[in-house]
């Protein structure tokens, strides 16, 4: 060969081998792809998981002192419609008396101090309150209307939580958690 014979290989030109190479390559990443979609779309929740992501409830039939137990994602949701006496009597706390005193309302883009009303559906609505119903201590259910403090009695260690599901006395460590939810009417709440 002479310094001034060329080649396709020399000058950076594709060739055959080149082009194989590369639909080669491309096949096996399909190839790979398709083998690993059954793995990787088994890993995605089922339609049954999804309708437990959120839930409605009709509270309709709640006259003021009432509360009732809903299921949400396996645990327990206290909804209640409050007194006028028991709304004023969570406000009148001072929140210097809290043992925890962050409201840890889902509803919240922050941790809010636990007023009443940072803890209760909201204004005009604050008779209504929708907490998580797990102790906060060891994941026991309390019982409602009972305890030192009117709202909720966890009778397997000793918590008292009042009529707003802020700790108060016992060991809990942490107020009863508020979900996520609305008013989607006068009578429905949505959870989650």
């Amino acid at each position: 060969m002479s310094e001034h014979d060329t080649s396709s290989e020399t000058l950076g030109e594709p060739t055959r081998r080149d082009f194989l190479y590369l639909a080669t390559g491309m096949a096996g990443v399909v190839g790979a792809g398709a083998a690993a979609w059954p793995f990787i779309d088994q890993m995605r929740p089922d339609a049954s998981t999804l309708a437990l992501a959120s839930i409605e409830v009709d509270v309709s039939s709640l006259q003021p002192g009432m509360s009732l137990t809903a299921k949400w994602r396996g645990k327990p949701v206290f909804i209640r419609n409050r007194t006028d006496k028991e709304v004023e009597d969570a406000k009148a706390v001072p929140l210097d008396e809290l043992k925890d005193p962050v409201a840890r309302n889902a509803n919240l883009t922050t941790d809010a101090q636990a007023t009443d009303l940072d803890r209760s559906a909201g204004e005009g609505k604050e008779n209504w309150i929708v907490m998580i119903g797990s102790c906060t201590h060891l994941g026991c259910v309390p019982l409602g209307q009972a305890g030192d403090f009117g709202g909720w009695f966890c009778p397997c260690h000793g918590s008292h939580y009042d009529t707003a599901g802020r700790i108060r006395k016992g060991p809990a460590p942490e107020n009863l958690a508020v979900p996520t939810f609305s008013f989607v009417s006068d009578t429905v709440i949505k959870i989650g």
